[in-house]
């Protein structure tokens, strides 16, 4: 299912005058969890044992991450030639570990389960389409428009068959709101700390679950413009069964953009 290759990519126009330091640390970041779908399809196999064409799904899922994770690996290498990705991956891979050897969703039903996969969809179409608009480097705006694309299709994909699921097992509104949320807040979770860490920080530097977490956090939001955030509420609301037009649409995408630039300042002022 995948729409488009690494030779794709316009890999020869790249400008290293147009590429930021800190940039670089969030792409490496990113590589790292995108190359590690495979765990979260083994999880997400064992949860959807009886829906085999989810699995189907799954599967086509996983070989699109693990894409982006290469590519984005590759880009960085490109960017810097003494970054060895599969190294650092490895390094992400031994410190990290997705609980796969689960036989039911995290989340309390399979519903809550696509919903949570629909806020990561959401987190990174507007993650990938923010840096999009925010770098002037165009090896890297070529990447990044086609891995949102991905990534909002996959979002679609699993509304969808989370539509079928709320039908299914009845999951209200108020139970799908607290998924989300809770999903949400796992953002400061160990996986993007430790990914930077593992991406950026020498051997022998110790992790630290804050620092890493500022220092991600602190780069990733300033990419972040009105308009990422607006559209990230619109779809997390429509997963919930909120219409994003109405007047708690509003309210709630004025809220998160203020959160957001408050939460981007008091991440750069701690790092």
């Amino acid at each position: 299912m995948q729409h488009w290759t690494p030779d794709d990519i316009p890999w020869g126009e790249f400008d290293a005058s147009k590429l930021s330091p800190d940039v670089l640390k969030v792409i490496k970041a990113a590589a790292m969890v995108e190359r590690n779908a495979a765990d979260y399809t083994t999880y997400l196999n064992n949860v959807f044992r009886g829906d085999p064409s989810f699995k189907d799904i799954a599967t086509e899922w996983q070989a699109e991450e693990v894409q982006h994770g290469d590519v984005l690996g590759r880009y960085a290498e490109l960017a810097d030639p003494q970054f060895d990705f599969k190294q650092r991956f490895q390094r992400f891979v031994n410190g990290y570990k997705v609980p796969i050897d689960l036989d039911d969703s995290v989340r309390g039903s399979l519903t809550g389960e696509l919903l949570a996969r629909c806020i990561v969809e959401t987190g990174t179409s507007s993650f990938y389409s923010a840096l999009r608009d925010a770098t002037d480097e165009p090896v890297l705006k070529a990447i990044c428009h086609r891995i949102a694309g991905d990534e909002f299709r996959h979002y679609k994909t699993f509304y969808d068959f989370m539509k079928v699921y709320v039908t299914r097992e009845g999951v209200s509104m108020i139970r799908r709101a607290m998924v989300a949320i809770g999903r949400i807040r796992e953002t400061d979770d160990d996986e993007l700390a430790f990914a930077y860490h593992a991406a950026n920080d020498a051997a022998d530097t110790p992790y630290d679950h804050a620092r890493c977490n500022q220092a991600y956090g602190s780069r990733a939001y300033s990419f972040y413009r009105p308009q990422h955030t607006e559209r990230a509420v619109s779809m997390v609301l429509k997963v919930i069964g909120i219409d994003p037009k109405g007047w708690l649409g509003g309210k709630a995408k004025k809220f998160a953009w203020k959160k957001m630039q408050s939460r981007a300042a008091a991440m750069r002022s701690a790092a």
